[in-house]
C-alpha cells in the first residue's frame, strides 16, 4: 500500500472517531445544561471528512436525530465524503 493511501485511511478513521466522540459530547453537556458543541463545527467536521462517525453517534448517542438539518444533512455530506474518496482512488 501507498504511503498517501495510508495517509488518508488513517486520516478517514480519525476524523470520523472525533466525529462520533464530538456527537456523544455534545449529549452529555446538552443533558447537563452546559455549553454546546455550534452546529456549524458538526457539519464542518462532517463535511471534512468526519460524516460516518457523526451519522454514528447520532444512532448511539440519539442525539440530533428529529432534526431534519441533520437528518437529511449529515447523510448529505456522508454521501460527499464517499464520492471525493471515490474520485481520489480512482483517479
Amino acid at each position: 500500500m501507498k504511503p498517501l493511501t495510508q495517509l488518508i485511511i488513517i486520516y478517514c478513521i480519525l476524523v470520523n472517531i472525533l466525529g462520533l466522540f464530538a456527537m456523544g459530547i455534545d449529549k452529555r453537556k446538552a443533558i447537563r445544561n452546559q455549553w454546546r458543541i455550534p452546529e456549524g463545527s458538526l457539519f464542518l467536521l462532517g463535511f471534512l471528512g468526519g460524516a460516518l462517525g457523526l451519522l454514528t453517534g447520532m444512532n448511539v448517542f440519539r442525539h440530533k436525530t428529529k432534526k431534519p438539518r441533520f437528518q437529511y444533512g449529515i447523510p448529505a455530506l456522508g454521501l460527499l465524503n464517499l464520492i471525493f474518496i471515490y474520485c481520489l482512488f480512482r483517479f
